[in-house]
């Protein structure tokens, strides 16, 4: 009586651990495949764009000589970046133009802003805004129509500050600059893609870029 009440209790307590282990086998099963899945980030909704696109930016570079007026010559080079939505011919307003570069007067300038450089003379220049547009002469005579030039994705309208070495961090000179992927002067003989006002027109090495 007592084996047999034992060997039935010892069922009893068997068949109980089988359930427990058959509903613990169930419940991880069930809470693994209720499990999350792997976290995927929200696919981004916005269209990639090119920097220049985004920003508005112009990248350019050049390296040229220009002259035509009575005397003198200029030597430039340099380059930068500008966004042309932002040109205005507004007296010292603020226009996204960073742009420098070397300059040295090769003959001496008695006209015009530039009036002074001696030759040799000249060191460097930067920006000061950049314009929408202007008008210019190739050659100051009285002859020659001006010619219009606007800022866009292919040309940059500058007003510059030159520097002389004698004169340190304080601007030798102001004038306005135009450098262009296009020839600015049809009229004029060659290729004019230069100029610096008051002294002239000139074929340089220019690269823009979007």
């Amino acid at each position: 009586m007592h084996r047999s009440t034992t060997h039935r209790l010892t069922a009893h307590r068997l068949t109980a651990a089988a359930a427990l282990l058959a509903g613990a086998l169930t419940l991880a099963c069930s809470d693994y495949s209720s499990a999350p899945a792997a976290y995927k980030a929200p696919a981004d909704t916005t269209q990639p764009s090119l920097a220049v696109a985004s920003s508005g930016r112009v990248g350019f570079g050049f390296n040229g000589a220009v002259s035509g007026f009575p005397t003198g010559a200029v030597r430039l080079t340099g380059g930068g970046s500008y966004a042309p939505a932002t040109a205005t011919n507004t007296p010292d307003a603020e226009t996204t133009v960073k742009s420098a570069g070397g300059f040295d007067c090769v003959a001496s300038i008695a006209q015009g802003p530039l009036a002074g450089c001696a030759a040799g003379e000249g060191v460097r220049w930067d920006t000061a805004q950049l314009l929408e547009s202007t008008t210019f002469k190739c050659t100051g005579a009285a002859s020659e129509a001006p010619k219009p030039a606007v800022t866009d994705a292919n040309t940059a309208v500058l007003l510059a500050d030159f520097y002389r070495a004698g004169d340190g961090i304080d601007e030798s000179f102001t004038a306005q600059m135009i450098v262009s992927a296009d020839d600015i002067a049809p009229d004029i003989p060659g290729t004019q893609t230069l100029w610096v006002q008051g002294v002239g027109c000139g074929s340089a090495n220019v690269h823009f870029s979007e």
